[in-house]
């Protein structure tokens, strides 16, 4: 089997072991715990400390959200969404910028990569990194099925990692930074995006809103290179809004109109953001925020935490 990465920094979920990918399934070298390949993708999933099952995955079944009928994906096109994430391509370009500086050929890890994230792009076109892109559904971008809860990867493995709008679909995000903290290398960068104002929008892959300061708090055994807002109180007012009209409708096709019509008729509240982004309140009204900082040895402190506040 060949993967578009080096599979030397593999290691077994369940034990942290190598594993050996000459075969199929992919096995253990240390305990004989084996994996299936589906289409060319291990499926490295301790089924022990997961919600999800190898089966689910050699089955074919939907392990997050339904497929949108074709229909409603046409359509979706051509109205303007009611999201939008602020300066992730230039915040993406810097931290590349900054690891292709300190490493020759930077290993960068995806969580819930089977699609680009926001700004992704200029990660994915950019040949001096090596990307593993890696998500708990299959998808036009999934290299690798694993959760972020135990990810099958050595100790101190790759140099950047990238998790976008998935801490709070995850059931222990304080678990899942821990092991981000594991596999990145001494001083490497932890890149995060996560909802704070926002309404559910996985279904019941939805668990978790951080504030700024929880936030910070997630990531407290890392330094910050920087950390705002991604998504401002425009765009969280703009959900609100949908959302409150959705408590409406039952049908699914009333939903779908309501939807489309939020869309035409709110989106223009985003626009606001930009300008509210640097304005102190807006710390408390936000839809997202990021965080980008590199891996430390020090914690910081509850009351170091506390005089973060933003006001």
């Amino acid at each position: 089997m060949r993967l578009p990465f080096d599979p030397a920094v593999l290691a077994c979920p369940r034990c942290g072991s190598g594993v050996s990918l000459e075969s199929d399934p992919v096995r253990c070298r240390e305990h004989g715990h084996t994996y299936p390949v589906v289409d060319g993708i291990p499926i490295l999933v301790d089924e022990d400390e997961s919600v999800f099952q190898i089966e689910d995955f050699t089955a074919g079944r939907k392990t997050t959200w339904p497929t949108t009928p074709r229909h409603r994906r046409l359509v979706s096109r051509f109205l303007p969404s009611l999201s939008m994430t602020m300066g992730a391509h230039e915040r993406l370009r810097t931290m590349i910028d900054v690891l292709a500086s300190e490493t020759e050929r930077p290993r960068v890890l995806v969580i819930g990569g089977c699609v680009l994230g926001s700004g992704m792009d200029v990660v994915a076109a950019d040949n001096r990194i090596e990307l593993i892109e890696t998500d708990v559904t299959f998808g036009p971008r999934t290299q690798l099925i694993c959760d972020a809860h135990a990810l099958p990867f050595a100790d101190g493995s790759v140099d950047a990692v990238v998790v976008q709008n998935v801490l709070d679909a995850v059931l222990d995000p304080y678990r899942c930074v821990e092991e981000i903290h594991r596999v990145l290398r001494a001083g490497g960068i932890a890149y995060a995006e996560t909802p704070f104002m926002q309404q559910v929008c996985g279904r019941r892959f939805d668990f978790t809103r951080f504030t700024y300061l929880g936030h910070r708090r997630l990531f407290r055994r890392f330094t910050t290179i920087e950390d705002g807002i991604a998504s401002g109180p425009g765009m969280a007012l703009a959900w609100s809004v949908q959302y409150f009209l959705l408590s409406f409708p039952r049908s699914a096709h009333t939903k779908a109109a309501t939807r489309g019509l939020s869309r035409l008729t709110l989106s223009w509240l985003k626009r606001l953001d930009p300008y509210l982004r640097r304005r102190p309140g807006a710390f408390d009204a936000a839809a997202a925020f990021y965080f980008v900082g590199r891996k430390s040895d020090t914690v910081l402190g509850d009351r170091e935490l506390l005089d973060l506040y933003v006001e």
